[in-house]
């Protein structure tokens, strides 16, 4: 459930990293950068998908040149579309290179200057080649179930790539002659994930490439029921080749069922591509271990590692080990905050990587010669990638008042300098309301950060309506985080102040302050949240009659409990995704490492305080005391929390005479992914807010 914003948790990593959303190539148009025109300065829904969303970074060979993608949508075709462009290493003489109705995916620079790239065009996700300038479009790869993700060795002469392997039947005899049957047998845990049902497995497999044609290639982890990349967010981040071409780096948790769904356990194996052995290089290390990445010169690789089993939001630490004679170092040691996407420099000196550090994600140095980690950018803004080379740093940024823009970053100082410009055009027509870091006192005498949003044009002579951020996760940070949905400059512009503090429970601020939370749901987290408000409410420029709290996942179940406890606080709750009933919670999650690590364990261990304590904090437990109007949202293809948790909360307030309205979506996950359902979602949310609050 840490995993509540798309772009950016570090186990987060990047969303988005290696989470590709398909498109279709049922297009009949390509879809492309388009003039919005906006008549007051306000952000509105329909802005937000005006924008373009860039991401993945690569740098040419000689390092004059920066590929990159971005994705355009169309409100009214309900879709997305990501092409692709080159600049010049300063910014100069951006080029939109490609400008079909396919989407291209992790286009990577070739040796010798050219572009290899994922697309859909033929039908299913394969392999493709192309000039620097877009000319000369070739496809590679005719693999039947299409490639998830892949990887080309230094010399371009190994092939390593991602496919799914379709997962047998149980019982097969049993379908003899129903070919129309729609019904899914199963007997044992982890059958569905994310938001899809466990059909297939990802493989590893690699194939040799002499410049034409690659064939199918050899399945590294033949006959084997588990997957790499690692469901549900893992990309080629959790692959890696040696420089020299002969070994093979990949994450997998080689266990099934319920064991899958009881363990975080992954690990790091390598694979000779000369013998065909394979060696488990974190054997022993019982946690997450990912993102491996080979030293330029081959003698070691880094990863990032947890240290205890089935907790997912343990200290991510950054190792490395030796590959002649297997020593592993833990580098980051002393460093109490989460790492994520690691790189090396170019001579093999230094490790770059994302931190997150009080309500912020900077790029830190990991330096061999001084053994020091520290800091290189500094700022409220966040990071979400870095990359290395000759020249210096890359790095994609964003803020809460600025979405996703290419930088390079002196390294001596941390300054950057902006070189995509994508979204300036929308950005010169929006006023954004100011953001101020806040510390505030907690009820047990500790200061807790939060970002506080101001409307544009604000006047402090006004009194404001005013809401409360609660976080998802519960694991992550109210950062400097960009959201297509949970924008709090749009927010803002709607007239309304926040207040978003990083409650217990959220890392960037030590790692004792992340684990709080675990085992006291309804604890020390929520009276924070009611410090927040409280200490922001008190101000004469925030309006205590007109406070609403809202929230998504983790945060959903806080506007629940808070429902419950608020003391006539509140005029206006909004839930999205959240936990309503958390026995039923227990059982219907997927990743039960989750709840038995959060909760404590199952409800019927009768003996376990931790768990009998979470359950009795259950939000249905204190529906007799809801009496504040309440907005739940839900998705129907969430698996992570099934939306009878949102019906029985709506079902709840409205058999107690609570006003309330129930928002959903049949076609979406945790998120609200599609166009019109997100400004849908928009309107709902602001129309509700502005009945109570106004």
């Amino acid at each position: 459930m840490r995993y509540y914003h798309l772009i950016f948790t570090f186990a987060l990593s990047v969303l988005f990293t290696g989470c590709k959303e398909k498109m279709s190539s049922e297009q009949n148009e390509p879809i492309g950068s388009h003039t919005f025109h906006i008549a007051n300065g306000l952000l509105t829904p329909e802005a937000l998908w005006a924008f373009g969303r860039v991401s993945e970074v690569d740098v040419s060979p000689d390092g004059s040149k920066i590929l990159f993608g971005v994705t355009w949508y169309d409100v009214a075709q309900n879709k997305g579309n990501r092409e692709l462009y080159v600049m010049n290493r300063d910014g100069s003489k951006r080029k939109q290179i490609t400008f079909t109705s396919f989407s291209e995916f992790e286009a990577r620079w070739t040796p010798d200057g050219r572009i290899s790239f994922l697309s859909p065009e033929s039908g299913s996700m394969q392999l493709w080649i192309m000039d620097a300038d877009g000319n000369n479009r070739k496809q590679l790869t005719q693999i039947e179930n299409g490639l998830n993700g892949y990887r080309f060795s230094q010399d371009m002469k190994l092939l390593v790539y991602a496919s799914d392997i379709p997962k047998k039947r149980i019982q097969e005899k049993l379908y003899e002659g129903l070919d129309k049957t729609t019904g899914r047998l199963m007997n044992d845990l982890m059958y569905r994930h994310w938001d899809t049902w466990v059909d297939a497995y990802s493989h590893i497999f690699f194939s040799y490439f002499d410049g034409s044609v690659i064939r199918a290639g050899k399945d590294i982890m033949e006959g084997e029921p588990w997957e790499s990349p690692v469901r549900p967010w893992g990309g080629m981040e959790q692959v890696a080749i040696s420089p020299d071409g002969k070994t093979i780096a990949y994450t997998c948790r080689k266990k099934e069922g319920k064991a899958y769904a009881l363990s975080t356990n992954t690990d790091i194996y390598l694979y000779n591509v000369e013998t065909g052995q394979t060696i488990n290089l974190t054997e022993g290390m019982v946690g997450y271990d990912m993102e491996p990445v080979f030293s330029p010169d081959g003698s070691r690789i880094a990863w990032l590692s947890m240290e205890r089993d089935g907790y997912e939001a343990d200290l991510n630490r950054l190792f490395v080990a030796h590959l002649t004679h297997n020593e592993k170092t833990w580098l980051s040691e002393g460093f109490d905050n989460d790492l994520a996407s690691p790189c090396w420099s170019p001579d093999g000196q230094k490790i770059y990587a994302i931190a997150g550090v009080e309500g912020t994600h900077q790029i830190y140095c990991y330096d061999f010669n001084t053994d020091q980690l520290i800091p290189i950018t500094h700022g409220p803004h966040d990071y979400k990638s870095v990359v290395a080379s000759h020249q210096g740093l890359l790095g994609i940024k964003m803020s809460i008042s600025k979405p996703d823009e290419i930088y390079a970053i002196d390294l001596e100082t941390g300054v950057d300098k902006e070189l995509s410009f994508i979204n300036k055009p929308l950005l010169d027509q929006l006023k954004m309301g100011e953001v101020k870091a806040r510390w505030i006192k907690t009820t047990d005498g500790k200061k807790m950060h939060a970002w506080v949003i101001y409307p544009p044009d604000f006047d402090s002579t006004r009194a404001y309506p005013t809401l409360l951020f609660c976080a998802g996760g519960p694991q992550n940070a109210v950062s400097q985080f960009w959201s297509y949905r949970w924008n709090f400059q749009i927010m803002a512009a709607h007239g309304y102040i926040v207040v978003a503090p990083n409650r217990r429970g959220v890392p960037g601020f030590g790692q004792r302050w992340k684990e709080q939370i675990s085992g006291d749901y309804g604890g020390q987290n929520m009276k924070d949240y009611l410090s927040a408000i409280d200490d922001v409410a008190a101000e004469p420029w925030s309006d205590e009659n007109r406070l609403a709290a809202v929230g998504a996942s983790y945060g959903g179940f806080s506007v629940y409990w808070l429902a419950g406890h608020h003391n006539k606080r509140f005029k206006a709750f909004i839930a999205h995704d959240g936990m309503f009933n958390l026995e039923s919670q227990y059982l219907e999650t997927e990743e039960m490492w989750f709840v038995n690590w959060d909760l404590g364990g199952p409800y019927w261990e009768t003996s376990n305080p931790t768990a009998q304590r979470s359950f009795a904090n259950s939000p249905h437990r204190f529906v007799d005391k809801w009496d504040t109007p309440i907005l739940i949202i839900h998705g129907e293809k969430d698996y992570r929390i099934v939306a009878s948790q949102g019906m029985s909360a709506f079902n709840a307030a409205v058999l107690r005479g609570i006003p309330a309205e129930y928002l959903y979506f049949p076609d979406e996950n945790h998120w609200v992914l599609k166009p019109q359902n997100s400004i849908l979602w928009q309107r709902v949310f602001f129309d509700w807010l502005d009945k109570w609050l106004k």
